[in-house]
């Protein structure tokens, strides 16, 4: 049995790199911030609320692309009702990057410490800092993520994913709306045809 993509041309091919770099920037978000909570939970403390629907949204959206692209590599995925799931994630994925992006936008992680060691990361005091302030007001989640370098860093990193993500959504929904009128109007695949 021989596997073979959709030959749908560009807006395929694509549909396919798309999908893909979602995928790995899903996976990369789902693992670090499933660690940045593990941390946190190992050290006695509430995660954040912030992480946790991070969590969900990234994990949520990951079945919603492997899915979503097993169907269309069968010819069986419903490209509007796709378009409209894509657009869906584009609204979380904004939700999810303004979210932990609002404290973080002027934070300036090579200020922070280098961690003296794995334990005592999370349960150092910020006390001393001059987040205390900020911290009042996004609760827990800034006093964590000042912590030290690396998990400043690390909370970035989801920032930027999260962002990105929300380009990658934007132009999937526009691309499952033009592969949709590709099918639609029965226009051939290239021009040999």
């Amino acid at each position: 049995m021989r596997f073979q993509a959709p030959q749908l041309g560009a807006l395929g091919v694509a549909f396919t790199t798309f999908r893909a770099m979602q995928f790995v920037s899903l996976v990369a978000i789902v693992g670090m911030v499933a660690n940045f909570i593990n941390e946190i939970v190992s050290s006695q403390r509430d995660a954040p609320d912030v992480l946790v629907g991070t969590l969900a949204v990234a994990s949520i959206a990951t079945l919603y692309v492997s899915i979503s692209y097993i169907l269309y590599y069968d010819g069986l995925l419903p490209l509007l009702i796709a378009a409209g799931i894509d657009v869906t994630l584009l609204v979380a994925s904004i939700v999810v990057a303004v979210t932990i992006g609002k404290p973080l936008s002027l934070l300036k992680c090579e200020l922070l410490p280098q961690p003296s060691s794995p334990t005592e990361t999370f349960t150092m005091s910020i006390s001393a800092r001059e987040y205390a302030s900020a911290a009042v007001k996004y609760g827990n989640y800034l006093s964590l993520i000042t912590t030290d370098q690396p998990h400043c860093y690390e909370i970035k990193a989801v920032w930027g994913l999260g962002i990105a993500l929300c380009v990658l959504f934007a132009f999937s929904a526009v691309l499952s709306v033009g592969l949709w009128r590709r099918i639609k109007s029965g226009v051939p695949k290239d021009i040999e045809n």
